[in-house]
This record gives C-alpha cells, sequence and structure tokens, in this order.
C-alpha cells in the first residue's frame, strides 16, 4: 500500500459527517489514514486513544493533562510526545492539514508530501485562535499542494501558492437518494405536522436565528424542523417557539429519512464573517432528494445555483420565497429538478477523491535525507523549499507565541505592551541593556547618560507608571567647551564671550543658511558661495549638510568638530542628514552673541530619584504578564524553523519573533539561511561603540553642569555629569561622572584601555578643570556599549532596506535603535517597543487575510 496519510483535523470524525469523512475514508482504499484529532482533557496523565471508524482508517484522541482547547501552544509538548510514539509505525506518509494550528506538530513528521485541505476559512469562526492567521500564511509557504472546499476559498487562495486546486463540496448521491421515498420519512417527525421546512447541520455564528424566528412567526402553522448540533453559542438564546423544533445531533446515515418528511430545505446562514467563503455541503445533498431549496444569499450558492436555489437576502423576500416554494406547481417543480439531476450527474465524492489522488501522486515527493539532529529543519515556515528534512525537535524545545531578544528599553516596553503571552530573552544577568545602571563604592553610573525627557502624553504617562514617586524633574544644564570656553549649549544660542571674529562668522553663516534658499548668490547682501551650489543640487554628504543648516560659522568652530570626534569616520563619506534638518534661529543668535544667556532653562528631564537609569528598567519586570529569562543569549536565529538556539542550548520556537538586537547580528545569527546579499547588506554596516569611564570621587559638588561636549579637546568626546542627575547616585561626600569615548575598529581605534585609558581620562579631567590635582578618586572603572550609534554611510539606506524588506517575508519584526539600524534615544525605543507589539497583533489578525 501506499505512504500513509497522516491528517491534523480540528472537527471530530464522530461529529457531524462532512467533507474530511467523505475523502479520507475513500482515500483509505489506497493509503493508511490516521487522523490525529485535537486533545481532549484528562486530569492525571498524557494517553493516546485510537479506534478505527472505517477500512484503514485510524482515529487518534490525545488525552492531556492541559485544559486548554484545541492545538493550543500548552498542549505542544505532550502531543509531541504522543506524535513522536504514533510516528514510530509510519516510516514513509504524507502530512495533511484542515487546521493550520497543528502547525508545529509538523516537525515530528519526515513527510514526502504536504498538504492543506481548506475546507473553511477557519480564522472568520468565532472563537478562532489569535495565530490561525499567521499560522495559515506559514502553512502555505510550505505546502506541497493545497485543496479549497469551494470557488470563494480558490479565489482567496490562488495568489498566495503556486499549486491550488478548487475542490467543491460534494455529494454521495446513492445515499440521499433514499429520500426520494416520500414514505420513509423520520420517527421523530411522527407529531410534528406539516408543511416542514428543514435544516440540517451545525447551529453556530454562521446559523441566523433571526431570520428563523421571523419565519416561523410569519407562518405558525409551518414547522421549522433544525437538525444539528448547537456550537458556540448558547442554546436559550435561540428562538423559542411552538412551531420550532431542535432535534439535536442525528447519525448521518438517518439525514435521507429527515429529508424524505421536509417540504423545503433551509439555508439561512448570516451574512457576516464567517459565511464569506463557506461552501454548505448540504447545497447538493439537498438537491439529491430533489426538494425546493431556499438560501440567503451565500456566494459560493449564489453563484452556481442560482437557477435551482431561491436566493433571498431580505427576510421578507426569504419568506416569501419559501411561500413560493410550497405553492410551485408540478412543472415548475419538474423543471428545477431536472436542472439539479444535471448538477449531481457532474460531480460525486468518489470522483473527488479520484481526482484528488492523481493530483497527489503527480506532485513530486520531497527528498528524503538524514539530516544532524543538532539542526533539525521546521517547516512551518520554511520558504516552499521541496526537499527540506523535516526531524523531531530536541526534547529541549519549547514553545512561544511571541518571542522578544533583549530587554533594553525597546524589548521591555515591547513585552510589556505584549501581555502574558511574550517571552523576554536577555543575555545578560539583569534588564536593562545599554541603559544599566552599576554601582561601586557607594556610586551609582548609568552606561551613557541616559534621561526621560518625551512630551508624548503617552509615554509621560508610561513614565509616572513605572517610577510614581520615584521620578523627578529639573532643568537641563548642557554645555559644550570651544576655544577654550564653556559655553551653554544650544551653541548656536551662547556665542557671547567667544572672540569677535568666531562671533562674527557664526552669525553671518547663520544668516547666509537661512536666507541663502530665498535669494540665490546672496542674503540680504552677504555672500552664499558656500550654500547656493549645495541649494541647487542638496547636500552630498553630511558634511554639507551641516554646512548648510548651520551655516560655515558654526559648522566650523563647533558642529564638524564634534561630528568628527563622534563618529571618526569622515563626514564626507557619511550620508547627508534627514531632509528638514532645521537652521537655526537667528533671533537667538543674534541675541546670545550680543549678552550672555541667563541661567537656567525651559528644557526639562526626568530621572529617577533612587537607582539610577537602571530603576526605569527594572520598573518594567513587575508589569510583564509574559516570562523574562535572564542570561538567555540568542547565538543562532532559524526563520525556516522559527526557533532559536540560546548559548547554554536551549531553543526556542515562536510564532511572532521581536528583535531588538543589532540588524548585523542578527543576520549574522541566521547563518545561510539569510541569502547571500542580506548577508552582504549586513556585513557593510558600521556603527560606533562607546567606552565609559566611570569616576567617583572624594568631592561634592564638583559642577552645576548635566552635560559638557568637547568637540576638539580631551579624550573623551561628552562628559555626563552623573551626580547632578540625582543626588542619590553619589556615595555620601563624592560625585560621580562618566567620561564617554565614542571608537571604532575601522575609523577611531581607542587611544588605550583599562587603567591606561582611566588614566588618561583623569589628566584631562584635570587639565580641563574638571577635577583638581589632589582630588581622590574613590573609584575608577570601565563599561562598555559596543554598539552605541549607527554609521549612516552611502549605502545605509540601500543596505537596510535590503535586510528588512527579507526579513519581512519571514515574518520577523526588529524594533529599536539596533533592531531597525537607526537612531533614537530610550523615549523613542519605549514607542518602539509598543509599535512592535502592535504589528505582532496586526500579524495575528491580518498578516494572512485572504484577498480575493
Amino acid at each position: 500500500m501506499a505512504s500513509a496519510i497522516i491528517v491534523f483535523s480540528h472537527l471530530r470524525w464522530d461529529f457531524v459527517y462532512q467533507r474530511p469523512q467523505h475523502l479520507l475514508s475513500r482515500l483509505a482504499k489506497h493509503h493508511q489514514v490516521v487522523i490525529v484529532e485535537e486533545p481532549v482533557h484528562d486530569e492525571s496523565r498524557t494517553w493516546m486513544k485510537t479506534w478505527s471508524p472505517a477500512p484503514n482508517v485510524l482515529v487518534c484522541q490525545p488525552h492531556t493533562p492541559v485544559a486548554m482547547p484545541g492545538f493550543h501552544d500548552d498542549q505542544l509538548p505532550h502531543l509531541q510526545k504522543l506524535l513522536r510514539l504514533l510516528m514510530r509505525d509510519y516510516t514513509e506518509h504524507m502530512a495533511w492539514f484542515y487546521t493550520p494550528m497543528a502547525l508545529p506538530l509538523l516537525q515530528e513528521l519526515n513527510p514526502q508530501l504536504v498538504v492543506y485541505d481548506c475546507m473553511d476559512e477557519l480564522a472568520s469562526f468565532k472563537n478562532a485562535p489569535k495565530q490561525l492567521l499567521q499560522r495559515e500564511s506559514a502553512l502555505l509557504k510550505v505546502a506541497d499542494i493545497v485543496f479549497t472546499g469551494g470557488p470563494s476559498l480558490y479565489r482567496s487562495k490562488r495568489d498566495r501558492h503556486p499549486n491550488v486546486h478548487c475542490f467543491p463540496s460534494s455529494v454521495d448521491r446513492a445515499h440521499f437518494e433514499q429520500a426520494l421515498d416520500r414514505t420513509n420519512s423520520h420517527p421523530a417527525h411522527k407529531d410534528i405536522p406539516g408543511p416542514r421546512l428543514g435544516f440540517y447541520g451545525v447551529i453556530d455564528e454562521r446559523f441566523d436565528a433571526r431570520l428563523v424566528e421571523q419565519l416561523a412567526d410569519a407562518h405558525p402553522m409551518w414547522q421549522i424542523v433544525l437538525v444539528g448540533p448547537v456550537v458556540k453559542i448558547d442554546p436559550s438564546l435561540l428562538p423559542q417557539r411552538a412551531n420550532i423544533h431542535y432535534l439535536g445531533q442525528q447519525p448521518y446515515e438517518a439525514l435521507p429519512q429527515f429529508l424524505a418528511g421536509w417540504d423545503v430545505c433551509l439555508l439561512p446562514f448570516a451574512l457576516n464573517e464567517s459565511t464569506r467563503f463557506i461552501s454548505p455541503t448540504k447545497t447538493l445533498e439537498y438537491m439529491a432528494a430533489e426538494l425546493p431549496i431556499v438560501s440567503t444569499p451565500v456566494r459560493d450558492v449564489a453563484d452556481a445555483y442560482s437557477d435551482i436555489v431561491s436566493i433571498a437576502a431580505e427576510p421578507a423576500d426569504f419568506i416569501a420565497a419559501c411561500e413560493a416554494a410550497l405553492l410551485a406547481t408540478p412543472e415548475q417543480h419538474a423543471e428545477k429538478v431536472e436542472k439539479m439531476r444535471r448538477v449531481l450527474a457532474a460531480t460525486s465524492w468518489d470522483a473527488t477523491a479520484d481526482k484528488m489522488r492523481t493530483l497527489l501522486e503527480s506532485t513530486p515527493r520531497r527528498r528524503q535525507e538524514a539530516a544532524p539532529l543538532a539542526a533539525p529543519v521546521d517547516p512551518a515556515i520554511a520558504d516552499a523549499v521541496p526537499n527540506v528534512n523535516r526531524l523531531p525537535v530536541p526534547d529541549n524545545a519549547r514553545f512561544a507565541r511571541t518571542v522578544v531578544i533583549g530587554a533594553g528599553p525597546t524589548g521591555l516596553s515591547a513585552a510589556y505592551h505584549l501581555g502574558h503571552d511574550a517571552v523576554l530573552l536577555e543575555k545578560d544577568e539583569m534588564v536593562g541593556g545599554g541603559c544599566r545602571s552599576i554601582r561601586s563604592e557607594g556610586f551609582t553610573f548609568d552606561r551613557g547618560g541616559h534621561v526621560l525627557g518625551s512630551n508624548d502624553p503617552y509615554v509621560r504617562e508610561l513614565y509616572e507608571l513605572l517610577l510614581g514617586s520615584n521620578l523627578h524633574w529639573q532643568g537641563i544644564e548642557a554645555w559644550a567647551r570651544c576655544q577654550g570656553m564653556y559655553l551653554r549649549l544650544p551653541f548656536h544660542a551662547g556665542l557671547h564671550g567667544l572672540p569677535p571674529e568666531v562671533i562674527k562668522d557664526c552669525v553671518l553663516g547663520a544668516a547666509e543658511a537661512r536666507y541663502a534658499a530665498r535669494l540665490p548668490g546672496t542674503a540680504d547682501g552677504l555672500p552664499a558661495a558656500n550654500v547656493a551650489p549645495l541649494e541647487k543640487r542638496g547636500p552630498a554628504n553630511l558634511e554639507e549638510s551641516i554646512r548648510a543648516a548651520w551655516g560655515s560659522g558654526i559648522a566650523r568652530y563647533y558642529e564638524l568638530p564634534y561630528q568628527r570626534k563622534l563618529w571618526g569616520m569622515p563626514l564626507e563619506q557619511m550620508a547627508p542628514a534627514p531632509e528638514g534638518a532645521s537652521s537655526p534661529d537667528l533671533e537667538q543668535v543674534v541675541a546670545g552673541a550680543l549678552a550672555p544667556r541667563a541661567g537656567g532653562t525651559t528644557a526639562r528631564f526626568g530621572y529617577p530619584l533612587r537607582g539610577g537609569f537602571q530603576a526605569v528598567m527594572s520598573a518594567f519586570v513587575p508589569h510583564i504578564k509574559g516570562t523574562v529569562e535572564l542570561n538567555a543569549d540568542v547565538v543562532a536565529v532559524s526563520p525556516r524553523q522559527r526557533m532559536l538556539t540560546l548559548s547554554d542550548g536551549r531553543r526556542y520556537q515562536y510564532d511572532n519573533l521581536i528583535s531588538t538586537m543589532p540588524l548585523p547580528l542578527l543576520v549574522q545569527s541566521m547563518g545561510e539561511e539569510a541569502p547571500p546579499e542580506v548577508r552582504a547588506a549586513a556585513s557593510a554596516l558600521q556603527h560606533v561603540s562607546l567606552r565609559c569611564v566611570h569616576l567617583g570621587v572624594a568631592r561634592e559638588n564638583l559642577s552645576d553642569k548635566h552635560w559638557i561636549c568637547y568637540p576638539d579637546e580631551g579624550v573623551f568626546h561628552r562628559v555626563f555629569m552623573q551626580g547632578n542627575a540625582s543626588p542619590d547616585c553619589n556615595a555620601p561626600g563624592g560625585f560621580g561622572l562618566t567620561c564617554e569615548i565614542s571608537y571604532s575598529s575601522q575609523w577611531k581605534p581607542l587611544p588605550a584601555t583599562g587603567k591606561e585609558l582611566i588614566d588618561l581620562c583623569i589628566r584631562d579631567c584635570v587639565r580641563l578643570g574638571l577635577l583638581r590635582a589632589d582630588d581622590r578618586v574613590l573609584t575608577a572603572f570601565e563599561s562598555d556599549l559596543p554598539y552605541a550609534a549607527v554609521l549612516r554611510d552611502h549605502a545605509h539606506a540601500r543596505n537596510v532596506e535590503t535586510i528588512k524588506a527579507w526579513l519581512e517575508k519571514c515574518d520577523i519584526i526588529v524594533a529599536g535603535p539596533f533592531g531597525e539600524w537607526g537612531h533614537g534615544d530610550a523615549d523613542h525605543a519605549f514607542m518602539a517597543g509598543k509599535k512592535a507589539a502592535e504589528a505582532v497583533r496586526w500579524l495575528e489578525q491580518n498578516s494572512a487575510v485572504a484577498v480575493e
């Protein structure tokens, strides 16, 4: 006998007898058919109930201690073990899916073919699992052949898979022709007088109960007979009338007897998302009984059989159609019966099963090759690779609906906004990422200076939620050292005190930048030689962007030297600044040149009173309903498997993945699963790192400033006066500060490391007046941020787009400054995490929605 067919079904074999039973019982003449049903709850143990309802058909009903319904994620570990034992007896097999929710179980198989028989748009049904849409999208990627249950479903799937075939519901004509013996009415009709208008099938959200109620009220003498189980709706909400009869589920063998006792057959379907793609099996069965049929305008019925079935959209029209059916003349009825017979002559379940079998036999088999157990391939998201070998997932694999890589501000925000389904993986021993704080000798230091400054109302509410009374606000004191002087930032508004020639260059250059676009060649009589050419063609690089935005003076004395020191890379090799970069406010420039700026500032920032910036990061954890895994270093990501491997050997399979790890590292972790052009783009991405030298000094009140930038002096480009962010950051009688040194292996190597770098920073702090030579340093150490800022060279945008386009096809969401390979502070990261969580919910709800 040919290979077995392993079927995953959301429908139970002993439920309503329909498409799966018809097809599989016929295919069982040529294949062993093994049906794996949804699990049943058993509080005490995991086991498999099996029985054979038809020749060569084995029904397997898993029993597990998990109370969650269907092929829920929590069921998977139990089902994998049961399936692993079952598959020992079926070396050669095909996998056949009626529900995409069972897709993760495909890892336990090594199929020759993967078949998706899409009989319904399950995602449109009531209480559909949230991840069903995404799993269907994955199933369509890996399936070798797809069958659909009707023309509407076919139109919705044909553009999503290269091998889709339409097989509408068929009929066992001989079985239902038993109804032609009208004397063989079911005994349940004994106390139900005529005329009888009947329906059989599942009574759920697809059933228009209100229409049936109006039908019964319109003609109290008519008897409405409803045969079938009530599912997913409260039976008490169904219309209760003396002439409405609920007879419950009946055996398939008894259905012709019910038809024999009816005068009109009903298809009273509601018109909603759940009925958009249905192709009712009972339509042809009603025809085999040669009875009048009245239906609401379900598309597959209306398109194919409107000359046989009376179609009525409104209740009044539906009632009128039933009246007309009961009053039809023998000639009118005979005309429709002749059309019914022609339709039935062209189809049967036997013919449908034979055509499907022919297609299965002609579809190329997958190459069955052994593969290392250390690198199993999960077909759930394989890019329709025909020869992928599928091996069992190692026992240490866990399943998570959504995995978030990285517990920095973006990852923490994403996990918080996702809810309980998230698993957050952090490689370090505590959350925070680049925003972590470090305690030493009573001092608290941040890894780089971080503050809260967003004006977004939502982010402000988030601050309050996280910190409450631990949050305080203060005015920003940001300064720069230029021309041997300390000037309050922004630089263009604090020029007073600089040499006159410097002020003149800065003011004229600012005017030049501000007005050059209005008066090409001149600006109120001022030369515009440096700007007019740029205005015509636009800046070609970052240096030209800076000159065009700020003017030649401000660019020369502050902006260009600071940017060069920060990035190391030649600015002409960097991409222009984003469009819309603001020019200086001339009123501020002139006012700041004529007189010293008043102390203080209207700009404010928030910071924790206690705990350093770490307090913000740690405050997320109690609000995260999912799981936070620390010391969980992701070393391999398999888009094909939807599998993550950690450095300790643990594995996570996922439905959704949010990555906040640096984009080049993400691609690198995928190995050869990433296409060559994606790997090349990732290897071309550039960044700068940050080495922080933290100093705790035995003297209070070293400065009243928060940041000081050093464009052309000192080994550091910026110093963060940690002790002024919050007094709690200082040890008693001391003051803490952090010197920040950007570096990169290609453009700007570190001048020293370890004690040598620390001593160099201390000497420069003394030379520049931040420290005194006699200051006692209580603690001094380094911390490192390997990824501190993205270098935007001229190929940056193209390379990032190449990578993101491919990751989008893999349903991988990248988020945050380094996940997206862009710029942004902690406030932006919070919103990036929120948007990533929203993207996951959108994917679950919409990514696989069928379009015609």
